[in-house]
C-alpha cells in the first residue's frame, strides 16, 4: 500500500513535532487546514506507521540529570563470536542501564553509539569505568561531554 504523504500531511506533522499536545482543532489553526482534514489526515498518519507515538520533551535539569553524554564503543567480536551474540544483543543488555538515553549502531570507526543522561562527572564515570568498560564484550570506549545542549 502506497501512501500519499504531501505538504498538508508536513504541516500537520511540523505543529505536531513542536506540540504533540495540541487539539485537533488548535493544529488546523496554525496549518490552515479544515478541522475534519486534520483529523482525518492525523488518523491516516497513525494507520500507515508515520506517527508512530506522541511522546514528551523532558527538562532533565529540573530532574537532576545535568550532563549530557555520548559515549562511543567498539565491541571485542572475538568474546561475541565465543558466547555466539549479535551485536544487538550486547547492545539491548546496555541499553536497559538507567543513564541510557539511546543506542544506535552506527558506521565508522566505532560501532555502537550511546546517548547518556547523568547527574553529574562522577556518575558518568562510575557509568563508563565502573559498567561500561566492564563488560567483557565492549573492548574501546570514548566518551564526549556535551558543553551545551542547543535543543
Amino acid at each position: 500500500m502506497e501512501s500519499s504523504f504531501d505538504d498538508k500531511d508536513m504541516k500537520i506533522l511540523d505543529v505536531l513535532r513542536e506540540n504533540s499536545k495540541l487539539s485537533t482543532q488548535m493544529i488546523s489553526k496554525k496549518t490552515l487546514i479544515p478541522i475534519t482534514t486534520v483529523h482525518y489526515r492525523i488518523k491516516k498518519l497513525r494507520s500507515e506507521g508515520i506517527i508512530d507515538k506522541y511522546t514528551i520533551k523532558i527538562n532533565h535539569k529540573k530532574l537532576g540529570k545535568d550532563v549530557l553524554a555520548y559515549a562511543f564503543f567498539v565491541p571485542n567480536y572475538d568474546i561475541l563470536k565465543e558466547e555466539n551474540m549479535h551485536l544487538e544483543d550486547i547492545v539491548e543488555k546496555i541499553k536497559k542501564h538507567p543513564c541510557v538515553e539511546e543506542a544506535a549502531i552506527i558506521t565508522g570507526f566505532k560501532d555502537v553509539l550511546l546517548k547518556i543522561r547523568v547527574k553529574d562527572i562522577e556518575e558518568l564515570n562510575n557509568f563508563v569505568v565502573g559498567y561500561l568498560q566492564k563488560i567483557n564484550e565492549v573492548s574501546r570506549t570514548e566518551t564526549l561531554i556535551v558543553l551545551k545542549d542547543l535543543d
